[in-house]
């Protein structure tokens, strides 16, 4: 029953998730308040190796949480309810879209799904920030001092420094940001 309960739930997350593998996020933070499968500090755990693994985010995510809810069969059948709508959708597309590609409301449906998937990935950067900058001793303490993860508010303005504006570190590659960041992260334990 669980192994149907992933496929399902991942299913419902492949098919309103327009626009990439971060728009998973808020779904997943609804999976995980529903659920109670996963907390949302993990959720921001999945999220960090989601991206510093190889592979789409969105698929890299489901695996996660299907490994973590249900091992090996779990991992496989989160990925699969999730990709699931996609190859369902994009046959069906292709197999009409021949057809009525000059159709003006076809390019009025997709001109109408950007904004869409902007919200979406909007949606997911702000959880993500929330998640990363917003310290949860807070709600405890309530001092102003306790408001922020100042490691991680540090971290970000390094980053941002050496990426944007430190002449030398500017054109890294991006994998040396993310191996630098994830030591650190490893090191100060956040």
């Amino acid at each position: 029953m669980l192994y149907l309960r992933l496929f399902f739930e991942f299913m419902k997350i492949g098919l309103f998730s327009v626009g990439g593998g971060l728009a998973t996020l808020p779904f997943l933070r609804e999976l995980a308040v529903n659920t109670g499968w996963f907390t949302e500090a993990q959720l921001a755990d999945m999220l960090a190796v989601s991206e510093s693994t190889p592979g789409p985010i969105g698929i890299n995510m489901a695996t996660y949480v299907g490994f973590t809810i249900g091992g090996v069969p779990g991992a496989i059948i989160s990925t699969l309810g999730l990709i699931t709508p996609s190859i369902i959708i994009i046959l069906l597309i292709a197999l009409f879209l021949k057809n009525f590609s000059d159709n003006k409301y076809v390019k009025g449906a997709f001109y109408g799904l950007r904004p869409t998937s902007t919200g979406l990935i909007a949606a997911a950067g702000l959880s993500v920030a929330y998640l990363v900058f917003i310290n949860p001793l807070f709600a405890e303490t309530h001092a102003i001092l306790d408001l922020l993860n100042w490691k991680a508010v540090v971290l970000a303005a390094a980053l941002i420094t050496l990426t944007r504006f430190v002449k030398q570190t500017k054109k890294l590659h991006p994998i040396v940001f993310i191996a630098a960041s994830a030591l650190i992260g490893i090191i100060f334990k956040f």
